[in-house]
């Protein structure tokens, strides 16, 4: 599957005809929903762009940035992005958007980690999907990235490459793109994850018993499980 087109929306963007948008070829959107912890931060667009972007058959999701310094302010501002939100589908997931505020920098990498996980799980909690966007820098060097794991990732690296050494599924390459039926510069952005699919179902794995077989067929079979991470062992062993 060839990387998804997309773009990243606000305010600023103003009124945004949204067919147009479409025709240009933008395959998915995410709106900002908001900032902050108080309900007045909502973003004044987000009904109008949630609207136009799914009435022209856009795939959404949304965007919260975050001022959060605490945990429990974390979670004031998951509470609010949920009210924002009221329950709407949304096809792509919700992304909390941590970046170099100075009462944020101030803080230690395990902090600013506690803080991205208290948002994701709460709006996890809340029935949405989560994920961290954040730029390359702040992904490797800013938080612990070994307790970020399960998490979707959202890096911003502007240039013609992404070096994020994170498992990301969306890539911010520019905040200077011009999409028809956009007036002024506009956020692009490049999936290699197309989050609109429907999830994989579960399957329930058991455990089976083969053989005899030879030395040479016992070994390729524990190849074969490595290959695809299925515990494998000899009888008696």
């Amino acid at each position: 599957m060839a990387n998804l087109k997309g773009i990243d929306v606000s305010r600023w963007q103003e009124a945004i005809d949204w067919p147009a948008v479409a025709a240009a070829g933008v395959q998915f959107a995410i709106l900002r929903a908001g900032y902050g912890k108080h309900i007045k931060q909502k973003d004044p667009r987000f009904e109008e762009n949630y609207a136009g972007a799914r009435a022209a058959g856009i795939p959404v999701g949304a965007y919260w940035y975050s001022y959060a310094t605490t945990v429990a302010e974390a979670r004031q501002e998951a509470a609010v992005c949920l009210q924002v939100l009221a329950g709407r589908p949304l096809d792509w997931p919700v992304w909390f958007d941590q970046e170099y505020e100075p009462g944020i920098l101030a803080l230690t990498k395990a902090k600013r980690t506690a803080i991205v996980r208290a948002f994701c799980d709460a709006v996890e909690a809340g029935g949405y999907r989560c994920g961290l966007y954040a730029s390359t820098d702040w992904l490797e060097n800013k938080l612990n990235r070994e307790s970020l794991h399960g998490l979707e990732i959202w890096c911003a690296q502007y240039g013609p490459r992404c070096t994020c050494t994170m498992d990301w599924g969306i890539w911010q390459y520019s905040s200077r793109g011009r999409v028809s039926g956009i007036r002024g510069n506009v956020d692009l952005d490049e999936a290699v994850k197309d989050y609109a699919l429907p999830a994989a179902p579960a399957v329930a794995l058991r455990s089976f018993t083969v053989g005899p077989m030879s030395p040479g067929d016992v070994a390729a079979l524990q190849q074969w499980a490595q290959a695809l991470a299925l515990p494998c062992r000899e009888a008696g062993a």
